[in-house]
């Protein structure tokens, strides 16, 4: 490993010294946890495919795009897979890139792996701490100067957090990645971290704030709606606090918060938030789907599957976002943003929806795949039916068998004709183990085992310690179905109730209203008639002036939109019913304290930008596009429409767009308002109303009136003309 002499990574303050020094990374290979159980007791999880590819390659490959020079590879549970595999890439041979693994077998926690770490001495100065479980095309540059930065000036500044916004739903409490909210409080200056907490660590859902940590800082944000990126900044003393104090095993729940509460040292921990750019971690099922989608959808853009292919075969990108393998073909029906995978075969009258297939599977005739994922080699016979599913390699379905939401069958199972496995079930040829220590247990061993044993006994973890009973019986025939092979292991204790929070099928509507309704008794009404937030939830500082609320409340808006946009879209790729979209905007409204008028304007915004991104060839196409899209989406239009008020927001809405982002709709602006009248969208009281409230405005202001002068002037005699044929009528 080249390790140097103890005492020879003392780092230099001269800033030409500074420069000399690689930019090192730390990346654990091992997450310490057992979400992904059953998955996790055969392979690791940075080896698991993640839209065809094993995770780790996205967080190097990102560390190389970032400027990192040398990586160190901590590996532990399954840590012969992780080096072989790694030993099989190109990442040993990068030019300029260096890939060192080191191996232990004695680590139960993130602790114990940088504590290992700190006795190699290979560490030199700063240095990015990462999980092999990570997505990101963030640029490293701003958050490394100012980490330097702030080192040169403060000796006790010693790690960089990047966060990102995420505003949790309030209605599930949970974000889109399925983690629970976080507590931070941030010192809006200094962007100093002063206090953290995790929800699912205070059950209570209660803030506690130390009372000289109010008295000692003038100017305090207090946060729930941040996204802990896990990707760190460190300096060097960081593993040496590790070493020095044993109590540190978890990242977060231990090492962050002890130094926040340590008065003696006085490290401190700052933040860095990103905002355009992409990270997020790979917790939980939910995690693996919402990262995988946004992969899929080009948000982690150039870590998409066309750019980046890690020495698999060349995926092309085609039309409507959907990718295939370079020289494969099938006569299937594939949705858009789905992923057809190297050798794989799909036999007639097959639908594949928002799904990802990988290499060299055999998919049958007349089955439905729909918002799952398919691993390698995977046989499915005819007639079935996958939903929402996670299918490992090597898994067999029988024909005519159904995967109901949320089900997720590991490696090698085999699940008999007809027999439909029950939502959120796990299926493992694994028994289920008997006891989980904690959350940061060492997952299943790496003894060269990647199939069951094929005698029943006890298997030992990489500790050489006896974790659980593992048998290799199969289930009776009508456990999985005639010849069927594996465990279904229990729910947890919470049954069906916590399954949906870390899945990868949609929460249901159900659940969403029972939600909604459990919601209502916590929330009050303010004497306007607003709602305020639940007790308990964080505020703005009082001490924040004027100009910082206004940025707040415009950053608010943009925010909120972004949310609404995003939301719209995965309805439209996902075909998400209406009622459940209107169940998660209404969510967001809640979450930001909108009114409806701004979910009718944020939603007409995002139902045009979907038509824009069409890219017809002429105005009469584009008219065409834009004219299916509205009557498509009537519906959920028509649901935040209820008065005029929220009507005139559409329109002015709809005159913003076409002076600054959307250009090309401003020929189209009358016929398209005509199109909204007809399909009566917007209603005839509401232009004429606009119309009049524009009388006195600018000129510059009535660009739009003066074009559907006519219409409107045709709305106005309409009427009168209806009265003289009644009047004629009656005569």
């Amino acid at each position: 490993m080249g390790a140097q002499k103890k005492g020879a990574s003392r780092v230099s303050e001269d800033p030409d010294e500074l420069t000399r020094v690689p930019l090192q990374a730390i990346l654990l290979a091992d997450s310490f946890a057992t979400t992904f159980r059953p998955i996790t007791l055969e392979r690791p999880k940075v080896l698991l495919p993640l839209v065809n590819v094993p995770m780790i390659n996205y967080t190097l490959a990102w560390l190389e795009s970032a400027g990192v020079e040398e990586v160190f590879v901590f590996c532990c549970a399954h840590s012969k897979q992780v080096i072989h595999y790694l030993e099989s890439t190109e990442w040993f041979s990068q030019p300029n890139f260096s890939v060192q693994t080191i191996e232990s077998h004695n680590s139960v926690s993130a602790g114990d792996a940088l504590r290992f770490v700190y006795e190699r001495n290979v560490i030199h100065g700063d240095f990015v701490l990462i999980s092999g479980d990570t997505v990101s095309n963030m640029s490293l540059t701003q958050a490394l100067q100012e980490h330097k930065d702030r080192k040169k000036k403060d000796s006790n500044a010693v790690m960089t957090m990047v966060i990102k916004r995420s505003k949790p739903s309030v209605i599930t409490r949970q974000s889109r990645l399925g983690t629970d909210e976080l507590f931070m409080a941030i010192d809006p200056s200094t962007k100093q971290l002063l206090y953290y907490e995790d929800k699912s660590d205070n059950l209570k859902g209660v803030m506690y704030l130390d009372k000289l940590l109010l008295g000692d800082n003038t100017s305090l944000s207090l946060h729930n709606d941040k996204q802990d990126c896990y990707i760190d900044i460190c300096s060097p003393e960081v593993l040496s606090l590790f070493t020095d104090n044993f109590d540190y095993q978890h990242l977060r729940r231990h090492f962050v918060k002890g130094l926040l509460l340590d008065d003696i040292m006085g490290y401190k921990i700052f933040t860095h938030e990103i905002h355009s750019s992409y990270a997020a971690r790979i917790d939980n099922f939910r995690s693996y789907d919402t990262v995988s989608k946004d992969i899929i959808q080009r948000w982690t853009y150039p870590l998409v599957p066309d750019v980046m292919f890690f020495g698999s075969s060349v995926t092309k990108l085609e039309r409507q976002v959907m990718y295939r393998a370079s020289g494969q073909s099938c006569s299937a029906h594939i949705d858009p943003f789905s992923v057809i995978g190297e050798g794989t075969k799909v036999g007639n009258n097959t639908s594949i929806s928002h799904s990802v297939i990988g290499k060299g599977c055999t998919i049958g005739s007349n089955i439905s795949i729909e918002g799952s994922y398919v691993w390698d080699n995977v046989i499915i016979e005819d007639g079935c039916k996958l939903s929402h599913a996670i299918v490992c390699d090597g898994v067999v379905m029988k024909s005519g068998s159904v995967l109901q939401p949320g089900v997720v069958l590991s490696f090698k199972v085999v699940i008999g004709p007809q027999f439909v496995v029950p939502s959120y079930s796990k299926v493992s040829l694994f028994q289920q183990p008997t006891t989980l220590d904690s959350d940061e247990e060492l997952e299943y061993a790496d003894s060269g085992i990647v199939e069951a044993p094929s005698v029943d006994g006890p298997m030992d973890n990489s500790n050489g310690e006896i974790t659980s009973e593992i048998k290799t019986e199969r289930w009776p025939t009508s456990q999985l179905g005639a010849g069927g092979v594996g465990y279904i292991w229990s729910l947890s204790d919470g049954g069906h109730d916590e399954e949906w929070r870390h899945s990868v099928a949609p929460i249901t509507a159900e659940k969403l209203a029972e939600l909604t309704d459990a919601m209502d008794d916590d929330l009050e009404l303010a004497p306007d008639g607003s709602i305020l937030p639940p007790s308990g939830d964080l505020k703005l500082d009082s001490n924040d002036s004027e100009d910082d609320d206004s940025n707040v409340f415009r950053d608010d808006s943009i925010d909120f939109e972004k949310e609404v946009e995003a939301t719209f879209l995965r309805a439209v790729h996902e075909n998400i019913k209406v009622d459940n979209v209107i169940l998660e905007i209404n969510s967001l409204r809640l979450s930001y304290n909108k009114v409806t008028a701004d979910c009718a304007g944020a939603l007409f915004y995002s139902v045009m930008k979907l038509a824009q991104e069409s890219k017809p060839n002429t105005a009469s196409e584009l008219l065409q596009h834009i004219c299916n899209v509205i009557t498509r989406w009537k519906k959920l239009l028509k649901y935040y429409l209820a008065d005029i008020d929220e009507e005139i927001e559409v329109i002015l809405r709809f005159e913003e767009m076409c002076l600054e982002s959307a250009k090309e709709f401003s020929p189209l602006f009358t016929k398209i308002l005509c199109h909204l009248y007809d399909q009566e969208i917007i209603q005839e009281d509401a232009i004429l109303r606009w119309d009049d409230e524009k009388r006195d405005a600018d000129e510059s202001d009535k660009v739009f009136v003066k074009q559907a002068e006519k219409f409107i002037q045709w709305l106005r005699e309409a009427p009168e003309e209806d009265d003289d044929e009644e009047e004629e009528g009656d005569e």
